[in-house]
């Protein structure tokens, strides 16, 4: 499908990605934990090492992270089959997730802080204006900010987003020049390559957002339905509605994010509809 966006204009956009001095990267729940859905202490610090490789080149990195409920599940053993399960998982995996966090950006010696949103706080301009005065002064101290979405009092974002959208968000108020999203599929596929042998990745997302929406419909809830790729796909052309190129790659690439920065073919691209790539 990559035929219907212009190379050049792949060309341009991995470019402007590259340049991005303000980053948010997105990681989602499965590429923070093994199959057992508890915490993956190397996947973990395979995300801090690509993101200090970042953090070298002098780029502001804002990470927005998932894997709270997971990681309260691998602590107490607990399912979360209910919503509430899942709230009462979070507040436990939080905890544990940013002590972990903490621990492998001490490697680096690099400081971490811990903000909690929902939709709510970025819709309401009061509450907006804080968190984004926040953003700034961290960013300003060299502190990386860790996002996650306030699971103990959320309740629609645990069915659907995973933090899709408010990356999303967070990336188009806090002034961003690129949107990553992490995610254990390494692109958006025709189909879901989980399961289907003839799936292929799509290079580039820009005019033919209709064809790519129509695809991703129609798939099933491994990862390919409402609340997987779906909102991924949604988000990154949020972000990119508003001039900010998105991509969506595999967690577990080596040196996904070093490799995005020097302008490499990685994942699916998203290009700025606004004009932002127009001379």
């Amino acid at each position: 499908m990559s035929e219907v966006v212009a190379t050049e204009e792949i060309t341009r956009t991995r470019q402007l990605a590259a340049d991005a001095d303000r980053i948010v990267v997105k990681a989602g729940t499965n590429s923070l934990t093994d199959d057992g859905s508890n915490l993956d202490d190397d996947k973990l610090d395979k995300l801090v090492d690509d993101l200090e490789a970042l953090l070298e080149r002098g780029k502001e990195v804002i990470l927005v992270s998932s894997g709270a409920i997971g990681a309260g599940k691998g602590r107490v053993g607990y399912p979360h089959e209910t919503v509430e399960e899942s709230q009462a998982l979070s507040t436990v995996g939080q905890s544990h997730l940013m002590r972990r966090y903490t621990e492998s950006f001490e490697r680096y010696d690099r400081t971490v802080a811990q903000i909690l949103l929902t939709d709510h706080d970025l819709e309401n301009p009061e509450r907006f204006t804080n968190f984004r005065n926040t953003i700034e002064t961290l960013l300003e101290w060299g502190v990386v900010p860790i996002i996650n979405e306030n699971d103990a009092v959320a309740t629609e974002e645990i069915r659907i987003g995973d933090n899709d959208m408010l990356s999303s968000s967070v990336a188009i108020g806090v002034d961003v020049d690129l949107l990553v999203t992490l995610t254990d599929v390494d692109g958006v596929y025709t189909g879901n390559p989980k399961s289907d042998p003839d799936a292929e990745r799509i290079e580039a997302v820009g005019r033919n957002y209709g064809r790519v929406q129509e695809l991703i419909a129609g798939g099933s809830s491994e990862g390919y339905g409402f609340g997987g790729i779906r909102t991924k796909v949604e988000g990154a052309r949020d972000a990119s509605e508003h001039g900010i190129p998105a991509i969506i790659a595999g967690s577990a690439e080596p040196d996904v994010l070093e490799r995005i920065a020097t302008g490499k073919s990685v994942g699916t691209i998203f290009i700025p509809v606004n004009g932002v790539i127009d001379d």
